[in-house]
C-alpha cells in the first residue's frame, strides 16, 4: 500500500492566479518570514483528504464525478482579504469568494457526505470558502506592516472566473514546500 497526500479543489484561472500573485508579492515584502504560496499553487480547497491509500483513488474519482454531474458550472468572484481567526491573530491570510458561495456550499456538503461513506472523517465545522494566500510561522503574529497592507487591500477585487471543473490533487512535500500533481479533472 502506498499513500498519497490528497485534496479536492477548484483550480484558479490564470488571470486570478496573476492577480493574487501580485498581492502576495506585496504582502511578502511586509512580512518576509511568512509562508506565502506561489501563484501557480493557488487553488480553492473543497476537501482536504490527507494521506489516502492509493488503491481507493479510483473510488474517490468516481465519487467526485457523481457529485459534479449534479453541479452546473458557476461564476466565482474573489474580493477582499482577511485572516483566520482574525487579522491581529491571523495564522492564515486569505482572499474571500463573494460570488459563488451559494454553489460552493452544496457542492462541499455533497462531497463531505459521500466521502464519509468511504471512511473520510467529515469536517467538524461549517465550510468557510477561502483562498489561502499565506500562513504565519508558528507562534508569530502578523507584523504591523502586514496588518497595514491587509487593511489597504481589504476591498481588493481579484476578479472573476467560470468554475467548470474540480480536481483531485496529490501533494508532495519537500524542503522547498508543496508540489502538486493533478490526478483527475472532473467537469461540472
Amino acid at each position: 500500500m502506498q499513500t498519497i497526500r490528497s485534496f479536492v479543489a477548484i483550480p484558479l484561472s490564470s488571470a486570478l492566479q496573476r492577480s493574487c500573485g501580485q498581492l502576495i508579492e506585496r504582502l511578502a515584502e511586509a512580512m518576509p518570514g511568512a509562508k506565502w504560496l506561489p501563484a501557480e499553487n493557488l487553488h480553492l480547497t473543497l476537501k482536504f483528504l490527507g494521506d489516502v491509500d492509493n488503491r481507493i483513488i479510483p473510488d474517490i474519482c468516481q465519487l467526485i464525478r457523481e457529485v459534479c454531474s449534479q453541479t452546473p458550472a458557476f461564476t466565482l468572484q474573489l474580493r477582499g482579504v482577511g485572516g483566520f481567526p482574525d487579522l491581529p491573530r491571523a495564522r492564515v491570510i486569505w482572499a474571500r469568494p463573494i460570488q459563488g458561495q451559494q454553489e460552493l456550499e452544496p457542492l462541499v456538503e455533497q462531497l463531505e457526505r459521500r466521502l464519509a461513506d468511504l471512511g473520510f472523517r467529515p469536517e467538524g465545522r461549517s465550510y468557510r470558502a477561502h483562498l489561502t494566500l499565506g500562513r504565519m510561522p508558528n507562534g508569530r503574529r502578523p507584523s504591523e506592516q502586514l496588518l497595514a497592507a491587509l487593511e489597504r487591500e481589504a476591498g481588493r477585487d481579484f476578479g472573476t472566473m467560470r468554475v467548470e471543473e474540480v480536481q483531485l490533487i496529490a501533494s508532495y512535500l519537500d524542503r522547498f514546500g508543496a508540489n502538486y500533481s493533478v490526478m483527475d479533472r472532473v467537469a461540472l
